[in-house]
């Protein structure tokens, strides 16, 4: 695997993309405002970098991100993204993404949404449970003491692997948190979701380690 598409470079897109650029990937990044608006992150990025349309990043990663709202993701392109391991970042926020009766009834996890979009592609939840900042800031080398985990969740083992293996390239440990229909645990609302990451719940300018038997107690602390 040596290219990540981004669909969706926003916070959490564009720190995955400075993070998969430092750790010796090349990223392909779009977002829902064309290739255009995209020029400052590119050039900061430099070589290993391009923009192009969200079919673009879809057909050309070999892992893709998906990092748009939940109201926009049924504009996901789903046939470049056959067979492809897709990484969602998504929380569900009534506020911006209006009301999903399934989702706020519990029937269903906004994850378990995009993988019935996208049938044929192997859906994989992480990264929406940590501040972007926190991420950018907390990334280092495997083996390090004061390394962080982030939760991840799927419905396909190998698919988890790699996953596990992408993170571990940019810097993060990975504790499986089960199926998409688990990753409710680390959604917002829950023990392990942004505070975890962060030295003052008050003040989110001061990352800390999360580090995995921290993230695994909070997991298995959730309820409903």
């Amino acid at each position: 695997m040596t290219t990540v598409g981004l669909i969706g470079s926003g916070n959490i897109g564009g720190t995955v993309a400075r993070l998969a650029v430092a750790a010796g990937y090349d990223v392909v990044l779009s977002n829902s405002r064309g290739p255009e608006t995209l020029t400052d992150l590119v050039d900061e990025l430099g070589d290993s970098a391009s923009a192009g349309s969200a079919q673009d990043a879809a057909k050309v990663g070999d892992l893709v991100v998906v990092s748009v709202p939940l109201k926009a993701y049924r504009a996901v392109p789903v046939e470049p993204l056959a067979g492809k391991v897709v990484i969602d970042t998504n929380n569900y926020y009534p506020q911006r993404d209006g009301n999903f009766p399934e989702l706020d009834a519990d029937e269903i996890t906004s994850s378990e949404l995009l993988q019935q979009h996208l049938p044929t592609s192997r859906v994989v939840k992480v990264f929406n449970n940590i501040f972007f900042k926190h991420l950018a800031a907390l990334a280092r080398p495997a083996g390090a003491a004061d390394r962080s985990a982030l939760a991840v969740a799927g419905d396909d083992a190998e698919a988890k692997a790699e996953v596990t293996a992408f993170l571990d390239r940019i810097g993060y440990d990975a504790v499986d948190a089960g199926s998409l229909a688990d990753s409710w645990r680390f959604q917002p609302d829950t023990p392990a979701y942004g505070t975890l990451y962060s030295a003052d719940p008050t003040d989110w300018e001061h990352p800390a380690q999360g580090d995995a038997e921290k993230l695994r107690s909070l997991l298995a602390a959730a309820t409903r």
